[in-house]
């Protein structure tokens, strides 16, 4: 609610700002104010007004826009990773009869092997690999 108002007093001082920074230039332009120290800092206070303003507001407007879809993605993707990384571990270590010690040495021996990857990644790899050994096997 705070930066729905913030932005609607913005807008109106924006505007305010705008129509009477045009009605001085027009009369400027046509002569009938006439041009001196005054009017030169008046329309240089009145420009620098504006920018400020539409800079803070439309600032505003596109952080409120990217925040929350940024929060929730972050949220939502570590929770996605979490369940996912334990998950994997889980399969993996019954697929080893309950043994963590040789899923963990098979994740570090893949995590030498490729470097860099996601957490997850290691466990699909060794998984795939023991599912793979296992088929192998069963066909000769």
């Amino acid at each position: 609610m705070g930066n729905q108002v913030v932005i609607a007093v913005g807008t109106f001082i924006l505007l305010l700002t705008g129509l009477l920074l045009g009605y001085v230039l027009s009369q400027l332009v046509l002569g009938f104010l006439a041009f001196n120290l005054l009017t030169f800092f008046g329309t240089l206070s009145l420009i620098l007004i504006f920018g400020t303003l539409y800079y803070v507001l439309f600032w505003q407007l596109r952080r409120d826009q990217s925040r929350p879809s940024t929060i929730n993605e972050g949220i939502r993707n570590q929770v996605d990773d979490g369940v996912s990384d334990s998950y994997l571990k889980n399969r993996l270590i019954a697929k080893l009869s309950g043994d963590t010690a040789a899923a963990e040495r098979l994740i570090e021996q893949a995590k030498e092997t490729y470097p860099g990857m996601p957490e997850n990644w290691y466990c699909e790899r060794v998984l795939d690999d023991l599912e793979r050994d296992a088929n192998s096997g069963s066909r000769e």
